[in-house]
């Protein structure tokens, strides 16, 4: 029988009870990740003695507890060759960019373009991008705030400070003309 992916299992886990949240969640730490309560807590920021709590039934997970561990067995389930960043803009916008892949504290990730032309087309880009395995997105500052309450990884905003100079300055010498 095929597992489903080990972030899908503990989604619908949690949505059935706490106890079978529980038991999905160690199992997928234990045998699917190999990775430790230790480790999950360094990586997801949640305190050890919370996650302790929270997997021997003591406690029910917070909201904001649920994110972090949902994100952090994503990330950890998710091969380093995988991992991309979500780059959604206009294509001349693309077509400027000079590399295509970015070097974080020791990760690599590749950047793959979303091309897009409307508001609605940046939106969809984001679902897709997050869909497709997408660790973050960055877009224009007009689409980040809606897609950020769409998709659940990380947006980013692009800030063209010298485009944005330049480009008041072209406009006052068109309009001299």
């Amino acid at each position: 029988m095929i597992q489903a992916d080990p972030v899908e299992r503990i989604i619908k886990a949690a949505l059935i009870s706490d106890e079978e949240f529980v038991t999905v969640l160690q199992h997928v730490l234990k045998n699917d990740l190999r990775v430790s309560v230790r480790e999950l807590s360094e990586r997801s920021g949640v305190a050890q003695s919370t996650l302790y709590k929270v997997l021997t039934g003591k406690r029910s997970p917070t909201l904001p507890t649920m994110r972090a561990i949902v994100n952090t067995v994503r990330s950890f389930s998710r091969t380093p060759d995988e991992a991309f960043i979500g780059l959604i803009a206009a294509r001349y916008v693309l077509e400027s960019i000079q590399e295509r892949t970015a070097v974080v504290d020791g990760h690599e990730f590749r950047v793959r373009e979303y091309p897009v032309y409307t508001f609605e087309d940046a939106i969809v880009a984001a679902v897709r991008a997050e869909r497709e395995g997408a660790v973050a997105v960055v877009c224009a500052p007009i689409a980040s705030s809606t897609i950020e309450q769409v998709i659940r990884i990380p947006v980013t905003t692009i800030v063209p400070k010298d485009s944005v100079q330049r480009a008041i300055e072209s406009a006052a010498r068109k309009a001299w003309l």
